[in-house]
């Protein structure tokens, strides 16, 4: 890890065993990981890449551009969860890839990966901080616009927000749609879609206002993982550059005579 002073998981529990939590301006701000822009999150499933090696497979996304793997394998025992932790580490290490391991900042601290990642009834941020320092890698998983507001003072590097569409890792479950990206997209963390985001409705994600996206199966569960990441980032940075135009052409707009504002060019289904 890229931290210099931390405390260790141990210094986490007790702290939360007491009762109290340390506070944001116990650990300043320090420069982190830098996720560049947009963010092509890369989740782990094991069970959808059949005998193929996770490892070998989350290295060939990271060469296809995904930027960020989080180990999600919820079910692994400790010992196991952390030897994986390892080995995807090392494959993704080439790659200057950071990996978070979901839940575990244990796991975390002791595999020496970037950060966490924390479910939304997971640990608090500032115990996650605790274990791992203040330059570690911290995001969480949020489900509304409302989440996504009361988490604005705290010290989270991305959020992960959804469902955004159906998905098979959630099927049934509530989607929010692209009203939701739209209404967090000023938020002064990067939000992050998911939820059954691929390459055909990737590029509207991203020109709603996504910061970036996050992925299960659009990768894992195709037979050619880099291809498979390699089709999403072109249609991520098509929507990126998108909406990175819309400045452009509201000015050439009004120059004109007609107003084109980002509401307008982006409200496919619903208001800006």
């Amino acid at each position: 890890m890229l931290n210099e002073t931390h405390h260790g998981p141990g210094d986490l529990f007790g702290t939360l065993s007491a009762g109290t939590s340390p506070s944001a301006q116990d650990y300043p701000a320090l420069p982190s990981w830098l996720l560049p822009s947009p963010i092509l999150c890369l989740i782990t499933d094991r069970r959808l890449v059949g005998s193929a090696d996770l490892p070998s497979v989350a290295a060939q996304a990271a060469a296809g551009g995904v930027t960020l793997v989080q180990l999600r394998e919820k079910d692994l025992p400790t010992r196991a969860l952390l030897e994986l932790a390892l080995r995807v580490r090392e494959a993704l290490a080439p790659h200057g890839v950071p990996l978070v391991v979901n839940g575990r900042a244990d796991v975390a601290f002791a595999a020496g990966v970037a950060g966490v990642h924390l479910p939304a009834d997971g640990l608090p941020v500032a115990g996650a901080r605790a274990a791992l320092g203040p330059r570690a890698l911290i995001g969480r998983s949020v489900h509304s616009t409302l989440e996504v507001a009361q988490s604005a003072n705290e010290r989270l590097d991305y959020l992960v927000l959804g469902t955004t569409f159906p998905s098979r890792s959630h099927p049934g479950s509530p989607t929010l749609g692209l009203d939701a990206i739209r209404a967090t997209s000023k938020s002064a963390i990067p939000v992050v879609a998911i939820g059954g985001i691929d390459p055909e409705n990737a590029v509207e994600v991203m020109a709603a206002g996504a910061a970036g996206v996050a992925v299960i199966s659009s990768i894992l569960a195709h037979p050619r993982p880099r291809l498979a990441a390699e089709r999403l980032r072109a249609a991520m940075d098509k929507g990126w550059s998108e909406r990175v135009a819309l400045p452009a052409a509201a000015g050439a707009g009004a120059s004109s005579g007609t107003s084109r504002t980002p509401g307008s060019l982006l409200s496919r289904s619903g208001p800006g």
